[in-house]
């Protein structure tokens, strides 16, 4: 992406590339030091990614358990930072394993530098990870 990119148009082409399930061309779009955080992430879920590798890491395995289809309802707000959004919006498709439909909403406040992410902090229902079937995170555990 040229660095003129403006976040949210980085943002909107970053949920592209998750429907494409190409996790590397994702990952591409991050800064070598960028910190992905998890705020509401349960015990034994990574609350604090840094490094695009660690990132990496994480996401590679998402498509094999989730098929998403579609991120509906998506709504982008500029802050005063003119390098920071925040984005509202639901992800829908299916978990992978049991085939069980996926319906996640998601509040992300991104921060863009030279036309690169450097901080994504994800806001999502923890409380989905307890459903059956919904063992959906890369985590590497």
């Amino acid at each position: 992406m040229p660095t003129a990119t403006s976040p949210a148009d980085l943002f909107r082409h970053s949920l592209r590339l998750l429907l494409d399930k190409d996790i590397p061309a994702w990952t591409a779009l991050w800064a070598e030091d960028g910190v992905m955080r998890f705020p509401f992430a349960p015990a034994g879920r990574p609350r604090r990614l840094e490094g695009r590798e660690a990132i990496a890491a994480y996401m590679r395995p998402y498509p094999d358990h989730i098929d998403l289809h579609d991120f509906p309802d998506l709504r982008i707000h500029r802050t005063t930072d003119p390098g920071t959004i925040v984005a509202e919006m639901r992800g829908v498709g299916r978990l992978v394993k049991s085939g069980a439909p996926f319906d996640m909403t998601y509040v992300a406040v991104v921060t863009v530098e030279d036309g690169r992410i450097t901080e994504y902090r994800d806001y999502w229902n923890p409380l989905a990870l307890q459903e059956p079937g919904a063992d959906f995170t890369g985590s590497s555990r």
